[in-house]
């Protein structure tokens, strides 16, 4: 009885190998660097909802953590509705006030994201997220909110020499 389903099962075989192997040979379309580059995620501008902010890996993964964590105090309004923003006080920074934000060095916004406001002489309403969140998921977060700060971010400069020429 087994050997006249051999010759079956072999066929069969061989024909869904064939049907597997035929798809491989297609190849994905090439994508030019320039485009690629803040492709993979975008927000919509708070400010201007008609624009569009492009992010990169590393943004576009912050910006998943703050709308898992911190949409909840740092924006007007969530996927799911109203935020809680306006009932703390003090009411928090927008993760978009470039104002407020861009002032604050990264040392600092990591310190404050992974101790907690108190901490730091700030709000006992921000919580630690140093055993929630990995380093490296605080400085995505950071960087999701340098992106999409109004007004822009842009980083501090390159400090000059120490000594004046003479």
């Amino acid at each position: 009885m087994r050997t006249k389903f051999l010759p079956i099962f072999l066929l069969m075989s061989s024909v869904l190998g064939a049907l597997a192997i035929s798809g491989c040979k297609k190849q994905a379309p090439a994508t030019n660097a320039d485009t690629a580059f803040g492709a993979y995620d975008a927000e919509p501008d708070w400010s201007d909802p008609s624009k569009v902010v492009k992010l990169g890996y590393r943004e576009s993964q912050g910006k998943h953590i703050f709308y898992t964590y911190c949409v909840w105090c740092h924006a007007d309004a969530t996927p799911a509705g109203p935020s809680n923003r306006s009932n703390l006080t003090p009411m928090p920074p927008l993760m978009n006030d470039g104002e407020k934000l861009n002032g604050e060095s990264d040392e600092f916004l990591q310190n404050i994201i992974t101790l907690g406001g108190t901490a730091l002489g700030k709000s006992e309403m921000m919580p630690p997220y140093g055993k929630t969140l990995s380093p490296e998921e605080i400085k995505a977060v950071i960087a999701f909110a340098r992106a999409i700060a109004q007004p822009p971010y842009k980083a501090p400069g390159r400090p000059g020499p120490q000594y004046a020429p003479k």
